[in-house]
């Protein structure tokens, strides 16, 4: 018999016990059905969970980590506190950090211009962008307030400096200009954000900065017979009235080009601001030359002081660049992102970057849709069992025929290719309706989670299904195979009846 034969037979013989084998497919239906919902749950939370990712363009940004200066001078004074550790209390305050540093962080090299210029020429990288961020206070508006001040590159590629409720980027990187968010408006008291654009900000600065950093320089050039009349924190002690009275504080003046808009989370009366990318969030971004001019002119106290340990134990030498303490490097495509954290390593930097932690999130949601399409094939495996027992009553009901068929020449694995015909044409039938059912499911699921659950909190819609076509081709074929296996033993059973005895069968 050729194909088409025993596919007209298998149809016929599968319309002749139709209650038999709808509620054998139904069985199919639900295993089927359950595999699909479940599996494409957990592939909705993982998808959803990446494209939060790319959203806020993590994906193509790394954190490039260099010689810690604080690190640095911890680890000597420890390790010079732990040589002396045998001394009394009293001397323990006294020692000198004689002590080298530690082999890795020593071996790592400092973020200097030079190394940026060095990894910006890593094929792939499209950009290198120092992380300077301080706080002062500004002026706008009548207004001061303190405010996180950040150094941007001009121009910017990264998604954070693309969509402006008023105005635009700064022009160059020499302009002064700056951008600020939305909060900075409100707090500010502008009406709206166009009302910004263009008006003036000061950035303040200490009273009497300039001249501290002058009377250093004429302390460092006349010796140590000079500058006896500064304190430690560069407060005159005595002999210039003027200087000590003086409050007039050095500002730099900036114009407003644009005002950023702000993205703001889905979910709870307020929502929360939501920032893209890895480089901090600042409410003021000024052009990054100005920015690193500003934190080395009037550095923090804190930071001072660990410069100046560094370079009393000798960590850091005179002539050595401070550098910076951390840099986002940009790739142009995240496929090369392996590739550049490698020369990274290669050239002496440690990094970061979200994708060490999806790959941990890839993982989890693998063991989840395992987990998840192992239960719904146990309901497949369940259905298997009524495919077998239908193909089984079909053999008791069709002794005779297939007796009749053997007789006039029948062979046993055409016998066989019927039943496994039949079997598949159920597993088939119940693969296609349980993909649709499945469909359906997904589709209800995401309304009513939206209505009762996501709309309520003030959230957009999210499917939290994913059904991409290989999973519903998927489950339909392994349908098919387990009714084709379940239909093992009837047909074998079948190929073994006796012509004979079939005939005598009532």
């Amino acid at each position: 018999m050729i194909f088409f034969d025993i596919l007209r037979l298998a149809l016929r013989n599968l319309r002749e016990a139709k209650l038999r084998v709808i509620l054998t497919t139904i069985g199919v239906v639900v295993g089927v059905t359950v595999i699909i919902t479940m599996i494409s749950f957990g592939l909705g939370l993982q998808r959803n969970a990446v494209q939060r990712f790319k959203d806020l363009d993590l994906f193509n940004e790394v954190t490039v980590s260099g010689r810690d200066i604080s690190e640095l001078v911890a680890q000597v004074f420890n390790r010079a506190a732990d040589q002396q550790g045998g001394d009394g209390g009293g001397r323990r305050g006294r020692f000198r950090p004689n002590a080298p540093p530690m082999p890795e962080k020593a071996s790592m090299r400092v973020l200097d211009d030079a190394a940026l210029a060095e990894i910006a020429r890593i094929p792939g990288v499209e950009a290198v962008e120092p992380t300077v961020i301080f706080t002062a206070y500004a002026r706008a508006n009548g207004r001061t307030q303190p405010q996180s001040i950040g150094g941007a590159l001009v121009p910017n590629p990264a998604s954070r400096f693309k969509t402006y409720a008023a105005g635009h980027m700064i022009a160059a990187p020499d302009a002064d200009e700056v951008v600020v968010d939305e909060k900075f408006v409100k707090d500010f008291g502008y009406t709206k954000a166009a009302d910004a654009v263009g008006q003036t900000v000061e950035l303040l600065a200490p009273p009497g900065t300039e001249r501290r950093a002058d009377d250093k320089r004429q302390k460092e050039g006349a010796g140590d017979g000079q500058g006896d009349g500064m304190s430690f924190f560069g407060l005159p002690l005595g002999g210039d009235e003027e200087a000590a009275t003086e409050s007039q504080l050095a500002a730099r003046t900036l114009r407003i080009a644009g005002v950023l808009k702000d993205e703001v989370e889905s979910g709870g009366p307020k929502g929360r601001q939501r920032f893209r990318g890895l480089m901090p969030a600042a409410r003021i971004y000024v052009p990054l030359a100005i920015a690193r001019d500003w934190a080395k002119q009037y550095r923090d106290p804190l930071s001072e002081v660990a410069l100046q340990l560094a370079r009393e134990g000798g960590v850091v030498k005179e002539q050595d660049a401070e550098g910076y303490p951390s840099v986002i490097v940009r790739v142009s495509d995240p496929d090369v992102l392996t590739d550049v954290r490698k020369q990274l390593t290669a050239l002496g930097f440690s990094s970061f970057s979200i994708v060490d932690e999806l790959e941990e999130i890839r993982t989890f949601f693998l063991i989840v849709n395992s987990a998840l399409g192992l239960l719904g094939g146990i309901s497949l495996l369940v259905a298997s069992f009524g495919i077998a027992n239908t193909m089984v009553m079909s053999i008791l009901e069709r002794t005779r025929e297939i007796g009749i068929m053997k007789a006039i020449g029948a062979e046993d694995r055409e016998i066989k290719l019927i039943f496994f015909v039949e079997a598949g044409l159920i597993g088939l039938a119940g693969g296609v309706i349980g993909s649709l059912a499945a469909w359906g499911i997904d589709a209800v699921a995401n309304r009513l989670a939206y209505r009762f659950l996501l709309r309520p909190r003030g959230v957009s819609f999210i499917n939290f299904f994913s059904l991409p076509p290989y999973l519903w081709l998927g489950a339909i074929t392994f349908a098919i195979v387990i009714s084709i296996l379940a239909a093992l033993y009837p047909a074998a059973r079948a190929a073994r009846i006796d012509p004979v005895r079939a005939l005598r069968h009532d």
